[in-house]
């Protein structure tokens, strides 16, 4: 009797199968189900891949291996970040404002006069650092020197002249202002650097080490921050340790006072909130501190900046509340994952659909991509690490403009190929070739001058 009553039902569903319109309105009417079952959670739960800009201001500063690093981090989330090296924490937010880039460090204390502007996060405080050339002892001895001041529309220029204004220096008068990048003043024979150069970023600052190492600069003591920071909301009395930079001599020979600017990340308002959220999730990680050798407390994200708070940064904030706790999304994704199951049994069951298993799916290259990304990854911490100062550097920086080289043949060899599924990989490896390549021979021509 069963097996009688099964015949008959496979009859009745082989008869359904061949009307197509039985076919396609069984098909609709179970889509419509799981789009009224899912609802919003099917948007959020599928994936989905961002492809965004972001700057970390000029190419050979922290903030830039900040976003570097961060580009790295956030692959495995979904978010392809191209890095676009801008001068200045203004042409950054300008950028920002006008949609042109999507995300960018900068600076505290600028004017938040741009409406399309959102703060993320109030990442840490960078320290500012005046590098002066031998027999300034004080900021009484600035005058009649030259200052950099770095780029004209930089945060780092708004700083050093409230420093400077404070202690009574008066540009054109007191001292001459110039506004060299970090790349023309490495660039400069050491008759032509100017005698006072300010800049901002963590300690230790591979620039500053390299003007201590190589140029013979001093570090120069703030001796007001905590006078400065009662006149500037966004300005903090910090330290940079002895021994930061040289231990014989001694550079710092003590703890020194200076003033600490913080570092906030902002995003243009129309940004994606999910891709915002990925972004912080990856910058807050566990694999991000190790990357930077360097502790990221979100306790501090939501450090003023003057801009509107990030919709993004809001949904992080809110990642551990009971509605959208971990536990209740996984929650979601395996109801979701229940409906999913009994929907392709019932399609297997009446055939409505066809089509080739996902665990026949070809493999894809991306992988490959991912990991020659890493390697040049390696190949920029290697570069950071070395000491300009030694005889062997040179062909330390020979080996490794050879090795990224043959990073470069095996990613040409692979170009073209039909089994790259996010084709942002290829575009994000030779940019990060490109820039690396460029600073390696930088340092290569500067150690045979």
């Amino acid at each position: 009797m069963a097996n009688e009553a099964e015949r008959i039902l496979l009859n009745v569903l082989a008869r359904a199968q061949r009307v197509v319109q039985i076919r396609k309105g069984l098909a609709l009417l179970l889509l419509l189900i799981l789009i009224g079952m899912a609802g919003h959670f099917v948007y959020e739960i599928l994936p989905r891949t961002y492809a965004l800009k972001i700057t970390g201001g000029d190419l050979l500063s922290n903030r830039h291996f900040l976003a570097r690093s961060l580009q790295l981090e956030v692959l495995g989330r979904g978010v392809a970040l191209q890095v676009v090296p801008v001068h200045g924490s203004q042409e950054a937010l300008e950028q920002v404002n006008q949609g042109q880039l999507d995300f960018a460090f900068i600076q505290g204390g600028l004017e938040p006069n741009y409406p399309n502007v959102t703060h993320v996060a109030t990442v840490a405080p960078e320290l500012l650092h005046f590098l002066v050339q031998p027999g300034i002892k004080d900021i009484a001895d600035l005058r009649g020197k030259r200052v950099n001041l770095g780029s004209m529309k930089g945060g780092t220029r708004i700083i050093g002249n409230q420093v400077l204004e404070f202690s009574g220096l008066v540009d054109g008068i007191d001292y001459v202002e110039s506004n060299l990048s970090a790349e023309e003043l490495l660039s400069l024979p050491l008759k032509r650097m100017p005698e006072v150069i300010v800049l901002t970023s963590f300690a230790p600052s591979n620039i500053a080490d390299y003007l201590v190492k190589q140029r013979g600069y001093q570090l120069l003591e703030i001796p007001f921050p905590s006078s400065l920071s009662l006149r500037l909301g966004w300005v903090t009395h910090s330290k940079i340790f002895a021994y930061m930079y040289g231990v014989k001599p001694a550079v710092p020979s003590r703890d020194i006072q200076t003033v600490g600017v913080n570092l906030h990340l902002v995003a243009n308002k129309d940004v994606d909130p999910i891709g915002v959220f990925r972004l912080l999730e990856s910058l807050y990680s566990p694999s991000m501190e190790q990357r930077l050798h360097m502790k990221m407390d979100d306790s501090m994200i939501t450090t003023p900046s003057g801009f509107p708070l990030s919709k993004g940064t809001t949904l992080y904030l809110e990642r551990n509340n009971p509605l959208l706790s971990a536990g209740t999304l996984d929650k979601i994704k395996a109801l979701f994952g229940l409906i999913l199951s009994l929907a392709s049994t019932v399609l297997v069951v009446f055939r409505w659909f066809s089509g080739p298993d996902e665990d026949t799916a070809p493999a894809t290259d991306d992988p490959y991509f991912v990991d020659l990304i890493e390697q040049t990854m390696q190949i920029e911490a290697r570069f950071n690490t070395l000491d300009m100062g030694d005889k062997l550097v040179r062909a330390e920086l020979d080996s490794l403009r050879a090795t990224l080289d043959q990073i470069k043949r095996k990613a040409i060899d692979k170009l073209g190929s039909d089994h790259l599924k996010n084709t942002l990989l290829v575009q994000t490896l030779l940019q990060l070739i490109s820039e690396l390549r460029g600073r390696l021979d930088a340092a290569f021509h500067a150690r045979s001058s």
